[in-house]
């Protein structure tokens, strides 16, 4: 039987934090113990080619300070740089240096091993639905999708 004392946000934040919190157990253990949650908040949605300070504020839902804050944070400990904008001469992207690079294989090895332990406890089945019922929810929470 269901806890039906436990909202459904909060039946999705557990294991997203049991999940966050292995991701920087596993960076720690490979000498990237320098990186917040709220770094990463900012770091994770940087796309491929840059992103501007706004976007990613807008995306992390958070001010353009705060993300102008975080992104200092990063980029003195070497894991984004600032560009130029090759579209705008007035405007800088904001760019996953080297460092960074190094720590997004590390960050997607432990993510996929805690998705494995999870196949094993709910099974293939299960999983596979979860995932495509999370996706559907996300048609209608996300607004960067």
């Amino acid at each position: 039987m269901p806890d039906l004392s436990l909202n459904v946000g909060l039946l999705l934040y557990i294991p997203y934090r049991a999940m966050e919190a292995r991701v920087f157990e596993a960076l720690a253990a490979a000498g990237f113990d320098d990186f917040t949650p709220a770094q990463a908040r900012v770091f994770q949605r940087i796309a491929p080619e840059g992103s501007r300070l706004t976007e990613l504020a807008e995306q992390a839902q958070i001010t353009k300070q705060s993300a102008g804050f975080l992104v200092d944070q990063l980029e003195r400990a070497g894991y984004v740089e600032r560009v130029p904008d090759p579209t705008d001469a007035r405007a800088r992207l904001v760019r996953v240096a080297p460092r960074g690079a190094k720590a997004i294989p590390l960050a997607a090895a432990a993510v996929a091993e805690v998705e494995a332990e999870w196949v094993a406890h709910l099974g293939a089945r299960r999983m596979s639905q979860l995932r495509g019922i999370l996706t559907q929810l996300r048609e209608i929470t996300d607004p960067y999708q």
